[in-house]
């Protein structure tokens, strides 16, 4: 099912699939506490957890241990000191082959499920509030402590993913998420809470490792749009497939079910393991060269083997790169950018199915509206992926927060007015928001040199959650405005943003990213 290089030998194999096994064993001994509620729509507050669900989650908890213990290879820290001097980069002008194209599409459907998580929580909370007896405040703990694990996640898988590898940490994140399962048989909040806390830590890392991966494995050339388009149809994809999964299943089966597909896109995340190559230069380090050797030749990627002149050239360079109020404006219009998405896409999008159930729309029918909405931005990721790549990668992001800036003053005029229909304004929301993560992140990388490029893009990708932790935190207290202010807070640094990225913000289409590295032509390098 998946390649033995992932594993540090054929007791790992063994290891990871008893891992798997357990989990997977783990979350069926919850099966009977979900199915006592059939006769009452599935309504399981107040019930007491009986010993098999207790030993459940033990199981759980062993076979995620476990299964890392099988993804763990061996002499790691001779394996980190080694990979630190190795860089594999794809030619400039390479074509893309079967290869590129197989990985794109199995990624895709990778970030489709790990995306359709947190996306799932608008769509599970008024269920809660109405089982449970709490209010707005007292259930929005749930997408707080999903945002806190997320962002605690992208700290621990970008590590990971440096000591097992890029496709481990993506098997690991899946067997994790098959565990979070349980959730959907919790019988109460507080436990709702924790599972979903390790539902962030569990998708945090997914997108980040995707990124890495694909920008080892993607020719120069076709990098950028590459890179778009696979963020964009994740996050489009993963809204969709919430909302679907909303309206045809909770209406008969509860909001709990959305929770239990965990389970089957959990294992068929471990599944998609098999098409999924190990990223070359972790198999460099770890001294599998001929296994490297291969998947280059696949991706017609090349290695090399920096010089110790290269690390001297970096520290006699110009300290240029690294100052200058051009570079602290256009940081803090991406990050601006990157907080507004956070407070939509964590906050309002979030509380956007309990607003419309209040104006009287079923959970069906508001989990429908929403799922048209996401149906209409999906073909807009095409043109979005086009745009950066050929047009301006610049004004593609300008036009993404315009867009955004649309659907939120169509939102607005909706709620003052109490007339029309909200598939246009939230499909304009949809279209906007996925548009910007899909090309934020990518844009940050182009627009910054080597040396700072790693912090800056991180202080950004840590803003795409920052703002969703703040609203959330407004709903624990019991703050959150109607949604006519909500909007209208939004729009106000969304105006900004546009304004700031358009006046600070650098064209990154075809330059080669050395320009901005005064020090860049010195590097040298040596073949492996």
């Amino acid at each position: 099912m998946t390649s033995t290089s992932t594993f540090s030998d054929r007791r790992g194999v063994w290891a990871f699939f008893l891992g798997v096994i357990m989990v997977v064993g783990g979350v069926l001994m919850h099966a009977p506490m979900f199915l006592m509620g059939r006769h009452n729509h599935f309504i399981l507050a107040g019930m007491p957890i009986g010993w098999d669900m207790v030993l459940g989650m033990a199981g759980i908890v062993a076979g995620c241990g476990i299964a890392a213990y099988g993804l763990l290879p061996r002499n790691i820290a001779h394996q980190i000191a080694a990979s630190q001097d190795i860089v594999v980069t794809p030619p400039e002008d390479a074509p893309l082959g079967r290869a590129h194209w197989g990985l794109m599409s199995v990624l895709v459907i990778a970030l489709i499920i790990d995306i359709m998580k947190p996306a799932t929580l608008g769509f599970t909370l008024p269920g809660m509030m109405s089982e449970y007896h709490v209010d707005k405040a007292s259930v929005s703990t749930l997408p707080f402590s999903a945002l806190v694990g997320t962002v605690m996640g992208s700290i621990i898988w970008g590590a990971l993913a440096d000591i097992y590898g890029r496709k481990a940490t993506i098997l690991l994140s899946a067997v994790m998420f098959v565990g979070t399962s349980i959730c959907g048989a919790m019988p109460s909040l507080a436990w709702n809470v924790g599972m979903c806390f390790m539902m962030g830590v569990a998708a945090g890392g997914m997108l980040p490792v995707t990124y890495a991966l694909l920008a080892e494995m993607m020719p120069s050339k076709h990098r950028g749009w590459a890179l778009v388009l696979v963020g964009g149809l994740g996050a489009v994809g993963g809204y969709f497939a919430a909302s679907t999964f909303s309206a045809l299943l909770q209406p008969s089966l509860g909001w709990r079910i959305l929770w239990i597909l965990n389970l089957p896109t959990g294992l068929s995340l471990v599944l998609l393991g098999a098409f999924i190559p190990e990223s070359a230069k972790f198999l460099l380090a770890r001294g599998r060269r001929e296994e490297a050797r291969a998947v280059m030749k696949r991706f017609g990627s090349k290695a090399r083997q920096t010089r110790i002149a290269e690390h001297i050239a970096l520290e006699q360079g110009p300290a240029v790169a690294l100052t200058g109020r051009a570079f602290f404006a256009k940081l803090f219009a991406l990050s601006l950018a990157a907080i507004c998405f956070s407070f939509i896409n964590f906050g309002l999008l979030l509380w956007l199915p309990a607003d419309l159930m209040t104006k009287g729309y079923s959970v069906g029918l508001s989990s429908r509206l929403l799922a048209e909405s996401a149906l209409i931005a999906f073909p807009t990721v095409f043109i979005v992926a086009y745009l950066y790549s050929r047009w301006s990668t610049k004004w593609s992001l300008v036009t993404s927060l315009t867009v955004t800036l649309a659907g939120l003053m169509g939102l607005l005029w909706l709620e003052l007015t109490g007339a029309g229909s909200p598939v246009l304004p939230v499909a304009l929301l949809i279209i906007g928001t996925n548009a910007l993560i899909a090309m934020l992140l990518p844009y940050t990388a182009e627009s910054f040199p080597l040396r700072i490029r790693g912090r800056t893009t991180g202080t950004v990708a840590a803003c795409t959650k920052a703002g969703g932790m703040l609203a959330q935190l407004l709903a624990m207290l019991a703050s959150i405005p109607p949604l006519a202010i909500v909007c209208l807070v939004i729009i106000v640094p969304t105006v900004a943003a546009v304004f700031l990225v358009g006046l600070f913000g650098k064209e990154t289409r075809g330059r080669d990213l050395r320009e901005l590295d005064p020090d860049g032509h010195t590097f040298a390098a040596t073949g492996i």
